[in-house]
């Protein structure tokens, strides 16, 4: 059988088939269609004419496809199909379901979804969602980062207990248990989101693990030191890059927040495919009883962090959450760094990678996509992601291709710095 791509422009393909469509090919098949969704084109036309042979086989994968693209907002049409095809789909009963008409001669799919403002920028296509959120997001900062520059260890009184609801999101350093002791030795790399909580331990698994929580407000976190936003976002942007551009940096896509949200301090979440990941994971708890050492010195940097070296987690869909800001970021200051070689915008991010999961068109809710991300795939890692701008040798920073970003305003009377004592 041939497999030929006659047209793929933004969301949109069509591909024709000639010869036979048995479960061999079949196979062929789906691996080529598969390539053309994780690219980004959702709504798909086979134009089957020149198919002289359809097996159940061939016919499984045509619904399976039909059924994942209506999922995701898309649409998957056969059409032109030969005699030969239009019997087997006629008497399995799926003629109705797929075939329909050629591109140009379409209407607007049934139930699509409702389709946001679209703007280009530097090379990224934003399609922008405004909600009715009339107050900034909520900011709590809890703990103090500055223990673990000054060498000091966190204790039981300095790792406090943090409520996390399904409308908030959070970033730091923290644990999933039921007290101090249980959490001591595994403190790591934390994010939560709409109801999920994960962390990478520290305790020589390096295998992260999660607690969804749903809607409790039920204290199972304790964090170090981190930041809890809540509230509602007032954005949702969906980014695609065009082929031309590549990429778009976590940078570009922090710049983009900020001027969609007209704030100088926001707080994000992503839901992004991958180019790759750059970042660092603790390798050991700051709150084991022996000295930290200062631990940002040189050599024993090495012992307490892992810095990746390179773009990892290419083609993973990342779960990122974090805060950035223009200028130093005030009271957030102490956990804020430059992001890029410039030195604003500042931020503070954590990513978590899963296997991939291609995401539906246009508006979609933050919370159904999380519990799919967590209940349906496989959470890989999680790192802070830090820029590489050193000179000659410098690899950049995080990298995606497409994905969708929500963002809230953070006002300076709207954050609370909470300090628990060393």
């Amino acid at each position: 059988m041939e497999i030929l791509r006659r047209r793929h422009e933004g969301d949109e393909a069509e591909v024709e088939l000639r010869g036979r469509l048995d479960a061999y090919w079949a196979d062929h098949l789906a691996r080529d269609l598969d390539e053309l969704v994780r690219g980004g084109a959702h709504r798909l036309w086979l134009d089957l004419s020149g198919v002289t042979y359809l097996s159940s086989a061939g016919v499984a994968l045509l619904v399976r496809f039909q059924k994942e693209l209506n999922r995701l907002g898309g649409s998957f049409q056969v059409i032109n199909p030969s005699e030969s095809v239009k019997e087997v789909l006629t008497v399995v009963r799926v003629h109705a379901l797929l075939v329909g008409e050629p591109p140009g001669q379409r209407s607007r799919p049934a139930g699509a979804p409702r389709r946001g403002e679209t703007q280009a920028r530097k090379g990224v296509a934003y399609q922008t969602f405004a909600y009715a959120a009339d107050q900034p997001l909520r900011c709590r900062s809890v703990g103090d980062g500055s223990l673990r520059l000054q060498g000091r260890r966190f204790g039981p009184e300095s790792c406090p207990a943090v409520a996390l609801g399904g409308d908030s999101f959070a970033v730091g350093v923290g644990a999933l248990g039921q007290s101090f002791e249980d959490c001591q030795g595994r403190f790591g790399e934390f994010l939560a989101a709409a109801g999920a909580a994960a962390y990478l331990p520290t305790d020589g698994t390096n295998v992260p693990d999660y607690f969804l929580l749903g809607g409790s407000m039920v204290p199972r976190v304790r964090l170090c030191y981190g930041l809890v936003f809540e509230g509602p976002f007032a954005r949702l942007a969906r980014f695609e890059t065009r082929r031309e551009t590549g990429t778009v940096t976590l940078t570009q896509l922090v710049e983009a927040g900020l001027d969609l949200a007209q704030a100088d301090c926001v707080g994000m979440v992503l839901v992004a495919e991958s180019a790759g990941l750059l970042g660092a994971a603790l390798r050991r708890s700051p709150a084991l009883k022996e000295p930290l050492d200062d631990p940002f010195a040189h050599p024993q940097i090495r012992d307490w962090l892992s810095f990746t070296g390179e773009h990892v987690c290419r083609g993973t869909t990342t779960l990122i959450v974090g805060v950035a800001a223009r200028g130093n970021g005030g009271a957030l200051a102490p956990l804020l760094r430059p992001l890029s070689a410039e030195p604003t915008p500042v931020g503070h991010f954590h990513a978590a990678a899963f296997s991939y999961r291609t995401l539906p068109k246009g508006e979609i809710d933050l919370q159904t996509t999380v519990a799919a991300l967590f209940e349906q795939q496989s959470l890989q890692t999680i790192l802070h992601l830090l820029g590489d701008y050193r000179e000659a040798t410098g690899m950049g920073e995080s990298e995606f291709v497409r994905g969708a970003c929500w963002v809230g305003p953070i006002t300076e009377s709207n954050i609370t710095v909470e300090r628990a004592s060393a």
